[in-house]
């Protein structure tokens, strides 16, 4: 129960005569009993001084319901001075709208005027949208043409200082051979497949301006050619578990199983636009690839760190979303995943993919006690196992 008690209700009431000083400017007052039992009330009101006066009228009905009453009149008349002043803001603002209507033109010239003014704007939204139209296919041309002007530059790259094989010579173009020779070589395949080179096999490039000339596999038949081939395992020829300094200046045999160094990497793809593609064969000889549209490796100072995105293919991602921003790592070199593994890649909590690992012949192999987990050439998401090893990438 909530209650509530008001410990001054227990003394009964008291009033005091007119003469008391608690309550002079209240008025003055006489109460006299006429013969039909009813109060006769003499007040002097209002009060005075802000002081509170004795109830004194509620020996009188009459007086309670006119006093009850003239409160509510009061009311009704300060409610309808507000509805007065909201119509007096009311008629002001009609009157504003009609001053401003009579000033304007008749409604149908407005309405027309507005109509036309629709109709321009329609108009001109049109012809925008031609303009725009024409300027994309501008700029497309614009860009055709700047290729096309990239390729002929490319063209004039030739030059007897860069060892190129006289097989190699005769296949160029006619229009490459009456160029101008400006720069000693190609930077990399896609130089040369654009200046007319069709065949796959071992070519002489230029990586970086002053640089050395580095000879590469160029693959030119793969998804349209002009692929500079980074790293091959055929048949387990060559041992992949390597020094920091060998897989910085690569190793193995360009014809067979080869590492084409990370300071080579990084000086080709340094300069932006290059995809990475990597093509696998399991031992049941099915073929499966990943694209990777942006790739490249940071320098040596900052561990060649990877930098891999965007992946599409027949083959499910096992390369990018974990090893993306890794620095690499080779073994022995305080790299636990590394050691484990036994090849140089960009390691994290160890790998979802691996191609620098041992090659096991057979796919699938079993690893002894003593060794502490999986180390093939190991592409996870294909077999979703770390125990399968790839025949070839």
């Amino acid at each position: 129960m909530v209650a509530l008690n008001d410990h001054h209700s227990h003394q009964p009431p008291q009033y005091t005569t007119h003469g008391d000083s608690a309550f002079r400017g209240c008025g003055e007052y006489s109460n006299q009993v006429l013969a039909n039992g009813k109060c006769k009330i003499i007040a002097i009101l209002p009060q005075q001084d802000g002081q509170r006066c004795p109830d004194i009228f509620r020996c009188s009905d009459e007086v309670s319901y006119w006093l009850h009453e003239n409160a509510e009149r009061k009311q009704d008349i300060l409610q309808m001075r507000e509805l007065i002043a909201e119509l007096q803001e009311e008629l002001r603002n009609h009157r504003h709208r009609l001053r401003v209507l009579e000033h304007q033109p008749e409604v149908g010239s407005y309405n027309s005027s507005l109509a036309h003014r629709v109709q321009s704007l329609e108009i001109w939204a049109s012809e925008s949208s031609t303009l725009q139209r024409l300027q994309a296919t501008f700029i497309y041309d614009i860009q055709a043409q700047v290729r096309n002007l990239s390729l002929l530059l490319d063209g004039a790259t030739w030059n007897s200082t860069c060892p190129i094989p006289a097989a190699l010579r005769a296949q160029r173009p006619p229009q490459a051979a009456a160029m101008k020779q400006t720069k000693p070589c190609h930077s990399d395949c896609s130089n040369l497949y654009y200046n007319g080179i069709r065949s796959s096999g071992v070519y002489t490039i230029m990586p970086s301006s002053g640089g050395s000339p580095l000879e590469v596999f160029c693959d030119m038949e793969t998804q349209g050619g002009g692929w500079t081939v980074i790293q091959r395992r055929r048949d387990g020829s060559i041992s992949f578990n390597r020094t920091w300094k060998e897989y910085k200046e690569g190793f193995g045999d360009l014809k067979s199983e080869f590492w084409i160094g990370n300071e080579n990497i990084h000086k080709i793809t340094s300069r932006g636009g290059f995809s990475l593609r990597i093509d696998m064969e399991d031992w049941d000889g099915e073929h499966k690839y990943v694209l990777y549209r942006e790739f490249s490796i940071e320098s040596e100072a900052n561990h060649y760190r990877l930098h891999v995105s965007a992946p599409n293919g027949t083959a499910q991602d096992s390369f990018a979303w974990y090893h993306d921003k890794r620095s690499f790592s080779v073994p022995r070199s305080g790299n636990l995943c590394a050691d484990i593994s036994h090849g140089g890649w960009w390691y994290y909590q160890c790998f979802y993919s691996n191609l620098n690992g041992v090659y096991y012949v057979g796919g699938k192999y079993v690893k002894g006690r003593k060794t502490m987990g999986p180390d093939g050439i190991v592409w996870y998401s294909w077999k979703n196992t770390d125990y399968y090893s790839r025949k070839s990438p």
